[in-house]
C-alpha cells in the first residue's frame, strides 16, 4: 500500500529494500537532505571519503567483490566531476553501481543549474535527474535493475531538492533479478564450433565482460575442450584462473612478440573483450587475412567494432560459451581430440617456458641494493596469507605482480582498469568491506596512490583493517614506458630513453609518513627480507596499515 513520505525518506527506504549496507560518499550542502534523513537510519554504514575518487573506487571494488550494485553518493556537479574518471573505468569494466548526487531547486533554472544527467551520460548505462518526490521509488528500482542486469555498469540518478524535500504517496518495492535472456543464435554457434574444431593455431582472448557475467567456469571448460592458449585482454576483471596451465597472461599489443602471436593464429575466439585495445595505433587491422575472428559479447557495439569479424555472436558470455562447448563436444572426431590433447600439452609447455624466461630475465638484478619490482613481488607473494584478496593497482609493476601473485578463484585478484589512476586506495577499502573475514591487500603505484591519498584518512576514520602496499619508485614509470613505445614504434626513432620530462618525482614521497599523519600505521621498507615481518605485523594488528616499498624504477 502506498504511504505518504518525503522524497529523502523514500530514497533511503528504497536503499533498505534493495539490501544496501554501505553508502560510499562525500556529501555537500546540496546532499544535506539525504544526510538529515540518515539520522533515522542507523543501519546504513556511511563511509566518508574526503575526495570523490576514493568513494567511486570503494564502490567499484565492493561491487565487483560482492557481485551486486554498490551505492555511491557524490556532491552536485563538482563532486560528480571528480568521480567521472573512475566511473568511466567502471563503465568499461562493467561494474554495477548506482551513483547519486543532489542538485539545486528546479526553480533556480534561470540562475544556473547543471544538467547532471547529461554530464555523465557517456560513462553510465542510464542517467536521469528527478524533479518530483514520487519519481524516486520507481526510478531507484529501475536504477538497481539497470546496474545489476548484464552487461552491468554504473547508473546515475540526480536528485533536485524538490524531489528530496517534497512529499508524495510512495510505493516502496525493490527491484528483482532480471534473468539473462541473451542466449546465442544456434547458427552462429554451429559455425563457430566447426571453425574452432578445425583450427590448428587458435587462441582465446578473455575480456572484462567474462568476469562480469560470472562466466569463468565456462571459459575454462571451453579452453580445455579446444586446447587453446588463453590471453587476457586489457582490463580489470580476471576472467580466467591465472594458475591454469593454459593461461598465458595479458595480451599486450605493444609487445612485438604478442603481435607475432596474433599474426600466427589461424583463429581467434574473443569473449567479452575489447579486441586488441591499446593506447597506441599500430594498424587498423591486426589479424592476417586468413585468420578467422569469432567474437561473443553481450554489448552490441563491441562486436565488429574494430577488427573484421567473421562470426559475431551477440550473447551473454556465460550462455554463449556454454552453448559453444556443447556444440564442440558433439562434433569432435577422435583424430581432432588427439590433436587437441597434444596442443593442450604444448600450451602448458609454452607457459612454463615463458615463466622460466621471465625469471631468467630478472635474475641478474635480483640482489641489487635497490629492490627490483620482481624481487619485491616475489617476497610479497611468499608472505601473503593463502586466503588473501589482492587489489592490483600496481601500474608499471603489473607484469611482476601478475607473475608472482596468482588468482585461482574469482575474487582472489581484482585489478584496476587502468584508464585512470587513483583507483587503488578506495578499491582496497571497498574490497575489505566486501570481505570482512579475509585479509585484503592493495598493491598500488606511488603515482596512483597520490591521486587519492586522502583515502588513508577514511581507512583510519572508519577503522577499515586493510593493508596498502605502495610501489614507490619515485616516478610516473608507466609514462616512461609509454614514451619509449611512442618514440620507437610510433615515431620510428632511436631516441628511446633519452629524455623523460616531467615524469620523475625529484622531491620523494614518504608515503609511510603521510599514512602516519592520517592515523594509519606506516612503515618504510627497503629490503626484501623486511617484507614478511612487516606484513605479518600489519595483519596481526587488526588495523589499517601501509607498507611503503622503495623499489627500483629503472627501465
Amino acid at each position: 500500500m502506498p504511504t505518504k513520505m518525503t522524497g529523502k525518506k523514500a530514497l533511503l527506504e528504497m536503499l533498505k529494500a534493495e539490501g544496501v549496507e554501505y553508502i560510499f560518499g562525500n556529501p555537500g550542502t546540496s546532499e544535506g537532505p539525504i544526510i538529515d534523513a540518515l539520522e533515522d537510519y542507523p543501519e546504513f554504514k556511511y563511509i566518508l571519503a574526503l575526495q570523490e575518487g576514493v568513494a567511486v573506487g570503494m564502490g567499484d571494488a565492493y561491487a565487483r567483490a560482492t557481485g551486486r550494485a554498490a551505492f555511491v553518493s557524490l556532491h552536485i556537479d563538482s563532486g560528480l566531476a571528480n568521480g567521472i574518471s573512475l566511473m568511466q573505468d567502471a563503465f568499461t569494466t562493467g561494474t554495477p553501481m548506482v551513483v547519486v548526487s543532489a542538485n539545486y531547486d528546479t526553480r533556480k533554472l534561470a540562475e544556473r543549474k547543471t544538467d547532471l544527467a547529461e554530464m555523465v551520460r557517456s560513462v553510465t548505462k542510464w542517467s536521469v535527474e528527478l524533479t518530483h518526490p514520487d519519481q524516486i521509488p520507481s526510478v531507484m528500482r529501475r536504477a538497481f535493475n539497470e546496474a545489476n542486469t548484464h552487461p552491468r555498469g554504473p547508473v546515475y540518478v540526480g536528485l533536485t531538492s524538490n524531489a528530496l524535500d517534497g512529499e508524495a504517496e510512495m510505493n516502496i518495492i525493490p527491484s528483482n533479478q532480471v534473468y539473462d535472456a541473451g542466449g546465442p543464435d544456434p547458427a552462429g554457434i554451429a559455425q563457430a564450433a566447426e571453425l574452432l574444431s578445425r583450427s590448428k593455431r587458435g587462441i582465446m582472448l578473455i575480456g572484462d565482460r567474462v568476469g562480469e557475467a560470472d562466466a569463468v567456469r565456462e571459459a575454462v571448460e571451453t579452453a580445455e575442450l579446444l586446447g587453446l592458449p588463453v590471453y587476457q585482454a586489457p582490463g580489470g576483471n580476471v576472467g580466467f584462473p591465472t594458475t591454469h596451465p593454459q593461461f598465458m597472461g595479458a595480451l599486450a599489443l605493444r609487445r612485438s612478440e604478442h603481435r607475432e602471436v596474433i599474426s600466427r593464429a589461424d583463429a581467434v575466439l574473443a569473449v567479452g573483450a575489447d579486441i586488441f585495445s591499446d593506447l597506441f595505433y599500430f594498424t587498423d587491422v591486426q589479424l592476417q587475412e586468413s585468420t578467422k575472428l569469432i567474437h561473443i559479447d553481450p554489448r552490441p557495439g563491441a562486436v565488429g567494432r574494430s577488427e573484421p569479424t567473421d562470426i559475431g555472436i551477440l550473447a551473454s558470455p556465460k550462455l554463449g560459451l556454454s552453448a559453444l562447448s556443447k556444440a564442440v563436444s558433439a562434433g569432435l572426431t577422435e583424430a581432432q581430440k588427439t590433436g587437441i590433447d597434444d596442443r593442450r600439452a604444448a600450451v602448458a609447455d609454452a607457459r612454463n617456458a615463458e615463466r622460466m624466461a621471465y625469471e631468467a630475465g630478472v635474475a641478474e638484478l635480483w640482489d641489487n641494493d635497490l629492490m627490483t619490482p620482481a624481487r619485491m613481488m616475489s617476497a610479497l607473494a611468499d608472505a601473503l596469507p593463502d586466503d588473501a584478496v589482492v587489489l592490483d593497482d600496481s601500474v608499471s609493476s603489473k607484469g611482476a605482480l601478475r607473475h608472482y601473485i596468482q588468482g585461482s578463484e574469482p575474487g582472489d585478484l581484482i585489478g584496476g582498469r587502468g584508464g585512470a589512476i587513483g583507483w587503488g586506495i578506495g578499491a582496497t577499502m571497498g574490497a575489505k568491506c566486501a570481505n570482512p573475514d579475509r585479509p585484503v591487500i592493495g598493491i598500488i603505484g606511488d603515482g596512483s596512490s597520490m591521486m587519492t591519498i586522502q583515502g588513508l584518512w577514511t581507512a583510519a576514520n572508519d577503522d577499515i583493517p586493510c593493508v596498502f602496499v605502495i610501489c614507490n619508485n619515485g616516478m610516473y614509470r608507466v609514462l616512461k614506458v609509454n614514451m619509449d613505445i611512442y618514440k620507437n614504434d610510433v615515431l620510428q626513432e632511436e631516441e628511446a630513453g633519452s629524455s623523460y620530462l616531467y615524469m620523475d618525482f625529484p622531491t620523494p614521497f614518504d608515503v609511510a609518513a603521510i599514512a602516519n599523519s592520517m592515523g594509519v600505521h606506516g612503515e618504510r621498507i627497503t629490503k626484501p627480507e623486511e617484507i614478511k615481518p612487516a606484513l605479518d605485523r600489519a595483519l596481526a594488528s587488526g588495523k589499517p596499515a601501509l607498507l611503503d616499498m622503495v623499489i627500483d624504477g629503472a627501465l
